[in-house]
């Protein structure tokens, strides 16, 4: 029997199994680096043991500090979770090479499908279907689109679609150099890439007695970047043949690896309705609580009771009932390319109430940094049709109070309402053919009405009982008042203007105040009574209501950058680190628009920094290791004097002297 646990790897996921281990009397240890040293996966443990360091490669991926953490801590067994180290044979082989218990699959199992080269020819074998390869050297244009995929890893590193035979040497060359940096194996692999397809999954369950469940379908379909962000159990709109096969080809991966424990076994269904084996994780994924609502199930103590020997509890699994979808939140702006983004968490609060579900690394409070990815929660709604599932998903997202950085969740809002998505055939296009519609700037009269209610909210917590003073000026209360807001991101003014009688705070615009107090306002607007609840936090103010959220600042969060930079400034748009530079950069340099320059990492993810025009590179302060802030200053580009206004350059560089560049981004890893 396990009696201490240690859970290797941080946030959402080990707060997850952590609650298990509670129900189950397990002992829990936490392993975090310096940049984690605070969170909420630490505060949680029974114990928890330092690994020196931020950077992922430093502490989470370092298989040795982690087993001797657990042996420090008196642990018996090591469970995994999900990315990082989840399906590396060599530290499963080091955990059990210590005596420990691996809560995970077989290390041959590992190894065998830690390939996906490897794993197609497996699958072949076991007369599983496959996209027949393609050898990118023989390609034509005929083979085209074409899928470029890291052999090893996950979570969209290393992946390039490729559409026009010229981009293909290129797209190889980056492709195997991100997966070389993110799993330490630059090998790749082209395939036929199908259009308008769907992420089909099954999830397994097996035990050591030979007893292999299949626990139904998800569709993941809606990603970005190859990065899932909206997954549903079971995967609608599959006829139950197509679903029986699936669950057949699942089993038939699983057996024929010796598989035991959790695993997923993934498929691409083509619009015509053929699947196609992509690859198994030996390792539980982020979406495993869709599975666990359908079929009542907890999955994490499943996974402890097959390592400890047991088996599962009957030779077929329960019969699913009802429909889940999960949404993951993302501290990210979908606007802008899919920018992380950090800062301080202020609030993070999701209704509860039954049907719904959070799993998250964060409260508020927290902050959320640049080490690593940028997923703050998952919300999972659980129903008996899907249509409700959904609904209710939708509306508690709405409902949710996030204040800190900008997040995904009026995407999300609006991905679960989009008819494609509704209308239970979703596809791996979606975002690509809808995210202008789904990223719409604010609504201006709902923003306005929120600032007035900011506006109301701030007086009523200074009441006027004498004269007020605004900056220099001395205003009697019985005069008009105002106040100026900034709504975030799209940099809209509002001047608020209202008047504090002895009848009350009542708005210029028009708006009946029905009750103002610090912190929430009632307004009568055309005879309907809108509720909103405000806060405020380092200087920003942000307003809840029935329909959507607003963030307002009356000063820009960071100084305007371009105030003190010259044209052909190329700015960190976000904190990270340099990571590497074009070959041969250096001033002096000739360089074209739109030409990677400089590759930053944060969050997980790579983002290249484009030049902004064509001319010669005059300054150069990026170099590989380096830490910038927001804002710094990591080159500049001078056009030839005879060239004109400057260009604004491709639509990911921004134009040169319009602040930290929107980069060009690469998917992340650590959430497949």
């Amino acid at each position: 029997m396990i009696t201490t646990l240690l859970v290797a790897n941080r946030g959402e996921i080990a707060c997850r199994i952590f609650r298990t281990c509670r129900e189950l009397g397990i002992s829990t240890v936490a392993v975090y680096s310096d940049a984690d040293a605070g969170a909420l996966h630490v505060r949680e443990a029974d114990t928890a043991v330092r690994l020196p360091g931020d950077a992922p490669v430093d502490t989470y991926l370092r298989g040795d500090l982690v087993v001797a953490a657990a042996l420090a801590a008196g642990a018996d067994a090591v469970h995994p979770g999900y990315g990082f180290l989840s399906e590396n044979a060599g530290f499963a082989q080091a955990v059990q090479d210590a005596g420990l218990v691996w809560v995970g699959p077989p290390v041959k199992a590992i190894e065998l499908m830690a390939s996906k080269t490897r794993a197609k020819e497996l699958m072949a074998a076991a007369d599983v279907p496959l996209l027949a390869p393609v050898d990118p050297g023989g390609a034509t244009a005929e083979d085209l689109p074409l899928l470029i995929k890291a052999a090893a890893g996950g979570g969209g590193r290393g992946m390039r679609i490729v559409r026009e035979l010229d981009d293909l040497p290129g797209e190889l060359t980056a492709a195997a150099a991100e997966a070389a940096s993110a799993f330490g194996d630059g090998e790749v692999f082209a395939e036929p890439y199908v259009e308008r397809g769907r992420h089909v999954e099954v999830q397994i369950m097996a035990d050591d007695r030979g007893t292999v469940w299949a626990l139904g379908t998800r569709d993941c379909s809606l990603q970005r970047r190859h990065q899932k962000v909206i997954e549903e159990a079971p995967a609608p709109g599959l006829d139950d043949a197509l679903r029986q096969r699936l669950h057949d080809a699942a089993v038939a991966a699983a057996q024929t690896v010796g598989y035991r424990g959790a695993g997923t076994v993934e498929f691409l269904v083509s619009a015509e309705g053929r699947p196609y084996f992509l690859e198994m994780n030996t390792r539980l994924q982020v979406e495993h609580p869709v599975t666990e609502a359908v079929y009542g199930l907890d999955l994490v103590a499943l996974q402890i009771r097959v390592a400890e020997g047991e088996p599962l509890p009957a030779a077929t699994p329960p019969e699913p009932h009802g429909h889940a979808v999960e949404a993951r939140l993302y501290a990210e702006d979908p606007a802008a390319g899919w920018q992380p983004q950090t800062g301080t968490l202020h609030t993070l609060e999701v209704p509860d109430e039954p049907g719904l579900r959070l799993d998250t690394g964060y409260t508020g409070g927290d902050t959320v940094g640049v080490h690593y990815d940028p997923m703050l929660a998952k919300v999972i709604a659980y129903a008996p049709t899907r249509a409700e599932a959904v609904r209710h998903l939708a509306r508690a997202l709405e409902r949710a109070r996030i204040h800190g950085p900008v997040t995904n969740r009026d995407l999300l809002v609006r991905s679960l309402r989009h008819p494609d998505f509704t209308g239970a055939r979703p596809d791996t296009g979606f975002y690509d053919r809808h995210l202008a519609a789904l990223t719409p700037g604010p609504d201006a009269g709902e923003q306005r009405l929120a600032a007035t209610a900011a506006a109301l909210a701030r007086a009523a917590d200074r009441p006027a009982s004498g004269p007020a003073r605004f900056g220099a000026w001395r205003n009697l209360a019985s005069q008009p008042q105002t106040r100026c807001y900034r709504g975030e991101p799209d940099g809209t003014e509002h001047e608020i203007t209202y008047r504090a009688g002895r009848g009350g705070l009542q708005p210029e615009s028009g708006e009946r105040v029905v009750r103002a107090e610090p912190g929430r306002v009632r307004l009568d607007a055309g005879g309907v009574t809108r509720h909103f609840a405000v806060a405020e936090h380092d200087g920003r103010v942000y307003v809840d209501g029935d329909r959507g959220s607003y963030t307002f600042t009356a000063l820009p969060r960071f100084t305007d950058p371009t105030e003190r930079t010259e044209p052909g400034s190329l700015l960190a748009p976000m904190p990270g680190t340099v990571v590497r530079l074009a070959d041969g950069l250096a001033p002096g340099v000739a360089v074209e628009a739109g030409q990677p320059l400089i590759w930053l990492e944060a969050m997980k993810m790579e983002h290249r920094i484009l030049a902004p025009a064509s001319g010669t590179l005059t300054v150069l302060h990026a170099a590989p290791g380096r830490q910038v802030e927001v804002g710094a200053l990591l080159a500049v580009v001078t056009e030839p004097a005879d060239a004109g206004p400057a260009d604004s350059g491709p639509a990911d560089s921004g134009p040169a002297d319009s602040g930290p560049a929107a980069p060009d981004s690469a998917a992340p890893e650590e959430n497949a």
